[in-house]
């Protein structure tokens, strides 16, 4: 046989080896019976998970891993793609991307070696936005892509031997399946393309990607947990909603990024988004745009930027949407009068014309960018694991030559559990924490034993460094001397600010007597597959819901201690343990009651104390064992507190402030109900709650809700006038009324109450406040202000600033200080506007009584410094408020600023725009 036709004839086999082995490889049709992006179908998580589980029984280039439990229950599924050589080492590949991860003692020359042995590692998701619906389905295609694809595409045998794939089919499996279940329901009706009146994720729908350094949510520790294990080099996290009419936007990111990423991260990334679009103009997909549309990278919360100050190269896009697997038609007509002549620019080099946009379409541009993330991945695989050594490497070195060399965290804090809620999500992410073994002075301080030190020296700093440094958010303007360009999510959120837990920085290199001090708190976290604490709650409680990761279990706060003698349990509510004490102490029939502190004429006064009576011995001293509280023995007597009965308002146009708050209520031990708008129309309030909550809502979606005739009839609308009206007569019969920040306005217009926002007609070119934390001059002796202290770091976002008239009745809780900048962390333009003004007001309405809060207390479950004014308020009843006198000195009425011309009028901002 001549070469030639032996070489065909080997060929021929090839092909046909190929050919029969994907034939045994399932397609998507056969399993869902529907192709993947067609119209009007969408699968659920538990369809996508039975396809991928077809598809690892098929083929030898696909595992399927359960890495955890969802808040609802499901199984969380991780599958692994690569060659089966690769495969078979998968331990190896991890164990050197580690390694590299890791590199305080490699050489170059090993990591050299390192970075040729092992194979790139690469993160793809399916999603966290449940509503934005091509992701999750794209991540079918490309597992089934990936799989069948014969030896002759070399593209994708390239990516299988130099790429291991971590694939996820959606990193939010409750919500897949609950948006999926919602549109068949309403499929071929008026309501087709409803919105969803419910959240998507148990808590906190939207804001599940913001979640990505406080890991409250269980998605978010499992997700961190299987990337912790396995240093991806590169993270791409999917999601749906482009700056319209672009058709998806890829990195560079906008203006401004964050301080603390190592640069080759940003080139990375940016190298990333210009392959993505090289690969999407290649396959004629239009629309594609860079840049300049408000994606900045600032905020480090978000699930792809908190693995930025890992070394990791991460990143999302943001593909086209209109409403789930409905399709639409648009036309230049439907476009923004500036994108109407289909200009190219340097950026949007093809822009799209138009025409049908189908769920298949987005589907198609995710499966061409997450395609050339894999081919990048292969391409530059011995450059991403080098790199990835490297910026661990100079990170190291950078904090071995200059300041902040380290952080200590003394363990006697105002509240000595903070300080562990936030180390233990620093050790959960990975951060190296030791503790002094014996005390140390060093820089003229000295440094008790026990004390917490985080030694800067380490890959993962900047993490640490971007939570901890004070926010200074740049002066951009949309245009010269125009408004500011607002950020895309918060401007400032220093955690030891929002914790309220003292850190002290050296500013000296770590001399060797302190290094010998230094005693690291654990080793190598377990495997993330050991089925261990998958869905605990993180909890203050010694040793609850860390048993997946060693350091983080072993911050624990000093042992609880109880003093002195006498009847009485006394707990200071500086302590946010106090409040689980106070409701377990109901839930075992014992009696609370409050002691109040002393008002102080101008100044703020002294805080109140829980009395807790009637407990046996032996369940007194495990509520202070249990909860590391520093209690005492003493006296009761105060004002008996009954367990309030709490509704908690849930609109149908739903709230991911109520979800948070909800969230927070249930993990402290309080009892509450949902009231819907039915419930709070009907009436009848005061027989049912003595507090209804207001959650952080627009006003509108308040009063209005969903429009009628866009959601099925029972969904629609709001409370109206007739629930303002039922309202107003819970109040006026005795109740409290709590709203937070926004919902503070519709309590003001609902119950016509005497108090003005001295903000809210202002320009944004003479005033303008994003979420940062300011200082505020809070009354300790007003119960809603207990256990604070006397100047409080409280985070704001589009907050109320109070006034209140002639004719109020009540108190000022909270104010801005009457000099200088309240300024903290983040951006605040026309302190003036602040200056003396009220941030936080009871009024007294009937016998009963609104507090409003004009902050944001439990915003994202971070700021654990003011956790405590929420449960105050709710707490705050009428037989507390006949025994608080008032305290007319702390509060007398600013100086007006210089008013300015007011905003033109415009759209209410509502809800967090459903993008990242």
């Amino acid at each position: 046989m001549s070469h030639a036709r032996r070489a065909f004839a080997l060929l021929f086999i090839a092909l046909a080896a190929s050919s029969v082995a994907a034939a045994e490889i399932p397609t998507p049709e056969s399993v869902l019976g529907q192709r993947v992006g067609a119209d009007f179908f969408l699968a659920t998580y538990e369809e996508s998970i039975t396809y991928f589980e077809a598809l690892a029984a098929a083929s030898d280039r696909v595992r399927l891993e359960t890495v955890g439990t969802t808040s609802f229950g499901r199984p969380c599924r991780l599958a692994i793609i690569s060659s089966p050589a690769n495969l078979a080492r998968l331990e190896e590949i991890r164990t050197i991307a580690r390694r590299l991860a890791h590199p305080d003692g490699l050489s170059d020359e090993e990591a050299r070696r390192l970075a040729r042995d092992g194979k790139a590692i690469v993160h793809v998701d399916g999603g966290l936005h449940a509503t934005e619906v091509a992701h999750a389905q794209h991540t079918i295609q490309l597992a089934y892509d990936l799989a069948s694809a014969g030896d002759d595409d070399d593209e994708i045998q390239a990516i299988l031997d130099r790429v291991v794939l971590l694939l996820w089919p959606s990193i939010n499996p409750d919500g897949q399946t609950i948006v999926a279940e919602w549109y068949r329901s309403n499929l071929g009706t008026p309501y087709e393309v409803a919105p969803l009146p419910r959240l998507y994720q148990k808590y906190v729908g939207h804001d599940n990607n913001r979640d990505g350094y406080m890991l409250d949510m269980i998605e978010s520790r499992i997700s961190t947990r299987v990337i912790r294990h396995w240093e991806p080099q590169i993270l791409y996290n999917h999601h749906q909603t482009a700056p319209f009419p672009a058709r998806i936007w890829i990195p560079p990111f906008a203006e401004p990024i964050s301080e603390f990423v190592h640069p080759l991260m940003w080139r990375t990334v940016n190298l990333i988004g210009m392959a993505m679009a090289q690969a999407l103009e290649e396959r004629g997909q239009e629309g594609a745009v860079h840049m300049g549309t408000g994606f900045d990278n600032w905020y480090p919360g978000f699930m792809d930027h908190a693995n930025n100050f890992h070394n990791v190269a991460a990143f999302l896009t943001e593909t086209g949407l209109y409403r789930y697997a409905t399709p639409h038609f648009y036309t230049v007509a439907d476009f923004p009068q500036s994108e109407r002549d289909l200009r190219p620019r340097s950026l949007y080099a093809s822009p799209w014309p138009g025409g049908w946009w189908r769920l298949r379409d987005a589907v198609d541009y995710m499966l061409t960018a997450s395609l050339s993330v894999l081919d990048v991945a292969a391409k530059y695989k011995e450059d991403l694991l080098y790199n990835r050594y490297q910026a661990g490497r100079d990170v190291i070195d950078y904090y071995r030559r200059n300041p902040p060399y380290a952080y200590f965290i003394p363990r006697q804090q105002r509240d000595p559990v903070a300080a562990v809620e936030l180390l233990r999500r620093l050790a959960f992410n990975d951060v190296e924490i030791h503790q002094l073994a014996q005390a140390v002075r060093f820089e003229g301080q000295s440094h008790p034993a026990g004390t917490w030190v985080i030694a800067m020296d380490q890959p993962f700093a900047n993490f640490v460094r971007q939570l901890f440094a004070v926010q200074t958010y740049p002066d951009l303007r949309e245009y010269p001397d125009g408004p500011p360009d607002q950020p895309y999510d918060v401007a400032g959120w220093t955690l030891p600010y929002q914790m309220d837990v003292r850190t002290i920085a050296a500013n000296a290199p770590l001399d060797d007597a302190l290094r010998r001090a230094m005693v690291p708190l654990a080793g190598e976290p377990r495997r993330w597959d050991d089925p261990v604490a998958d869905a605990a709650p993180f909890d203050s409680v010694p040793g609850v819901g860390f048993d997946s990761h060693p350091v983080a279990v072993a911050v624990v706060p000093p042992a609880g201690s109880l003093r002195g003698s006498g009847p009485a349990l006394l707990v200071d509510p500086a302590q946010l343990n106090a409040y689980r004490a106070i409701n377990r102490a109901w839930e075992r029939g014992a009696t609370v009651s409050f002691k109040p502190g002393r008002a102080a004429g101008s100044d703020a006064g002294t805080s109140g104390v829980f009395a807790i009576s009637g407990l046996a011995e032996g369940d007194a001293r495990a509520l202070v064992d249990e909860l590391a509280l520093q209690a005492e023995r003493g006296a009761g007597g105060g004002q008996r507190l009954e367990r309030p009965r709490i509704g908690l308002y849930r609109p149908w146009a739903p709230s991911i402030d109520e979800g948070w708050t909800r969230w927070l209520l249930e993990r402290y031990g309080f009892a509450f109900d949902g009231l819907t708008n039915g419930e709070v129309v009907a009436g009848g309030l005061a027989q049912r709650f003595d507090v209804v909550l207001l959650a952080d809502v627009a006003p509108r979606l308040i009063r209005d809700g969903f429009a009628k005739g866009s959601v099925p009839p029972r969904y629609a609308g709001g409370l109206g006038a007739e629930g303002a009206r039922a309202l107003d007569a819970f109040v006026r019969a005795g109740g409290t009324l709590v709203a937070i920040n926004r919902s503070t306005l519709y309590a003001i217009d609902a119950l016509h109450l005497p108090v003005d926002d001295v903000v809210a007609e202002l320009k944004r070119t003479d005033f303008f406040l994003g979420g940062s934390i300011l200082e505020m001059i809070v009354d300790p002796a007003h119960p809603v202000m207990s256990g604070m202290p006397e100047r409080a770091k409280v985070f704001v976002d589009r907050s109320p600033v109070f006034a209140p008239r002639d004719d109020f009745a009540g108190a000022v809780l909270a104010k801005y200080p009457a000099a200088g900048s309240p300024l903290l962390s983040g951006y605040l333009l026309g302190e003036k506007h602040l200056a003396g003004y009220a941030s936080a007001v009871e009024v007294r309405h009937g016998a009963g009584r609104a507090v409003l809060l004009g902050l944001r207390p439990q915003w994202r479950g971070q700021p654990f410094g003011t956790f405590r004014i929420l449960f105050n308020a709710v707490l705050y009843g009428r037989r507390l408020a006949a025994v608080t006198p008032p305290h007319p000195g702390f509060w007398t009425r600013p100086a007006q600023p210089e008013a300015s011309a007011p905003e033109a009028a415009g759209a209410e901002v509502e809800e967090d725009a459903e993008t990242r």
